[in-house]
């Protein structure tokens, strides 16, 4: 099974000028563990996950008036859609965080979190 198979298209896109509080009600209104950072200015995506929104919270941050862009991850990690789920498991496991941003070729499509995978080898294993 590909990376492909188990990854959420539907990519909650945050900008690094948002509130800590903004990004963080968006992610629990949809019920995900990380918001993809989109801007121009940025390389790249960058990604900020509930860790860096509890991180934010522990150093007693105001995140009502904390930007998204000084807790998120600037160089975050990437898996390619093409993937086996055990190489983005690995990688996710070697890095320690739990979400890739999913690319084909120069493209985003997704991102794939721990649960998305447990999820689709729970599936896998149902069919068997």
């Amino acid at each position: 099974m590909h990376v492909r198979d188990a990854m959420s298209t539907d990519v909650l896109v945050v900008g690094p000028h948002h509130t800590l509080v903004d990004a963080a009600r968006v992610m629990l209104q949809r019920r995900v563990g990380a918001a993809i950072v989109v801007d121009t200015d940025l390389a790249g995506p960058g990604i900020l996950t509930e860790r860096d929104v509890m991180r934010a919270v522990a150093e007693g941050v105001d995140c009502a008036s904390t930007l998204v862009s000084e807790h998120m991850t600037y160089d975050a990690r990437t898996a390619s859609a093409a993937w086996d789920l055990d190489t983005a498991a690995q990688e996710m496991c070697r890095g320690n965080f739990r979400h890739l941003i999913v690319v084909d070729g120069d493209q985003m499509v997704g991102v794939v979190s721990m649960r998305d995978i447990v999820g689709a080898r729970v599936r896998e294993a149902a069919k068997v």
